[in-house]
């Protein structure tokens, strides 16, 4: 399957960046949800995320069966919210992974940094609520 994938517009790139813990969601191949919060999700350009596994179990074992999850982006200083959607990759080895680690232990030594989780953005929605809700922005 070939995924389109979409770049963040500015003002998204500003409110990911105020973003401090990001809800993170996952389903398994049945479809059994899960969201956990993650400290370490970076944009790492306009079409793509890192993710740090340091404690994932179910959310790992989700992605390993259904490689589809949502991020849903909002805070205090974000203006809005708004919801990415994206393909991912698990990667735990090679120049990336070597790469998230490094910036892992930056910034927390110690954190295992076990696996780099590499989001390509598809879709974005509209969070705010009101008659734009749900509305899909790219």
């Amino acid at each position: 399957m070939v995924i389109i994938m979409v770049k963040l517009s500015e003002e998204m790139k500003v409110a990911f960046s105020k973003v401090k813990i990001f809800p993170v969601a996952t389903a398994s191949k049945e479809g059994i949800p899960n969201v956990v919060p993650i400290g370490f999700c970076q944009l790492v350009d306009d079409e793509t995320i890192w993710i740090a596994d340091n404690f994932m179990f179910k959310s790992l074992a989700n992605l390993e069966e259904n490689p589809n999850v949502a991020i849903y982006i909002w805070g205090p200083d974000t203006g809005g919210c708004f919801q990415i959607k994206g393909e991912t990759q698990i990667v735990n080895s090679g120049e990336k992974f070597e790469k998230m680690k490094a910036i892992v232990n930056a910034a927390k030594p110690g954190l295992p940094a076990k696996n780099l989780v590499e989001v390509r953005i598809s879709e974005v929605f509209q969070c705010a609520p009101g008659p734009n809700a749900g509305k899909k922005l790219l």
